[in-house]
């Protein structure tokens, strides 16, 4: 079996293991990381650059996973490979979206039949590429299977160093929360979906537990030993314009659709477990991440 991954990243570094460790071979696109690629276990495909041997993969997988953001001009892979996919026959291919796609809720709970509400640019952009992705599905007959991912975090994607080194803050929003999700159990919702395929069904990735940012940064102190960072208010702290954006919409994301049609047991269901898992996983490693990943700056503020 072969699984091609177009934009082969963060979270298909976590599934690419469990593929190979079926026999599968997993081919991933990048475009200047191609080591990370293969200590993944992955076959780096630089993109753009090789588009003659994506069209013949594409014709050739049994599964194709998109993780590539859209972009001013819509999405990248459909805007290349439209005409190759609508020809392929895979017998699975799952988008990666984000639950951002559900827009402010004003902290009240969302699900897969919510509406899709997104005010900003970027969760805009998600729900125009949902749409021309199933729009393509149906016409082709393709097995889609949608997956909005809540804010990632596992290893190197934690907020330890920025405690350690003293640079964490608490940007305290009254009524904020977020939903987040492992890295891990990403990979094992995609996995069993791969083992139960339900063409055109969207799934909710994110654990049991949303979480006031906070929260979360005080609960990853504590377990250092160390005391909480400092609060500043959300009107008076110092933030990218892309993690303020963040901070636009508060809701809760159910997960039961993942359970109840999938049989996942979350790894993590909540931040604390997830957290206690990563420092555990940098002690046993000497502070080195699994995977092969480097530990990488946190832009969303639901991770950490």
């Amino acid at each position: 079996m072969k699984m091609l991954v177009f934009g082969h990243g963060y979270s298909a570094g976590f599934l690419t293991p469990l593929l190979r460790a079926r026999g599968w071979q997993v081919l991933g696109t990048t475009r200047r990381d191609p080591g990370r690629v293969a200590a993944a276990g992955a076959a780096p495909i630089p993109w753009p650059g090789a588009e003659s041997r994506l069209r013949s993969e594409i014709a050739t997988a049994d599964a194709v996973l998109v993780s590539v953001a859209p972009g001013p001009l819509g999405d990248p892979v459909l805007a290349a490979f439209r005409d190759d996919l609508a020809r392929a026959r895979p017998r699975w291919l799952g988008y990666l979206s984000t639950t951002g796609v559900y827009g402010d809720r004003d902290g009240d709970w969302v699900d897969e039949d919510s509406s899709l509400d997104a005010a900003g640019p970027r969760g805009q952009a998600r729900i125009r590429a949902e749409a021309d992705w199933r729009a393509l599905a149906d016409q082709a007959g393709l097995p889609l299977h949608i997956f909005r991912l809540a804010g990632i975090y596992g290893p190197g994607r934690g907020p330890f160093e920025k405690i350690r080194n003293g640079t964490a803050r608490r940007i305290v929003k009254p009524g904020q929360v977020f939903s987040r999700i492992h890295a891990e159990d990403i990979a094992q919702v995609l996995l069993a979906s791969i083992d139960r395929p339900a063409p055109g069904t969207a799934y909710n990735v994110c654990d049991d537990d949303p979480a006031p940012p906070q929260d979360v940064l005080a609960h990853a102190a504590d377990l250092l030993g160390l005391p909480p960072p400092p609060e500043v208010a959300f009107e008076d702290a110092q933030m990218t314009p892309m993690a303020r954006s963040f901070y636009a919409d508060s809701k809760r994301v159910s997960n039961r659709r993942i359970k109840r049609d999938l049989g996942v047991e979350l790894r993590y269901p909540d931040h604390r477990s997830g957290l206690a898992a990563i420092l555990a996983a940098e002690a046993a490693s000497g502070g080195a991440s699994p995977h092969g990943l480097r530990p990488a700056p946190v832009q969303d503020p639901r991770h950490d």
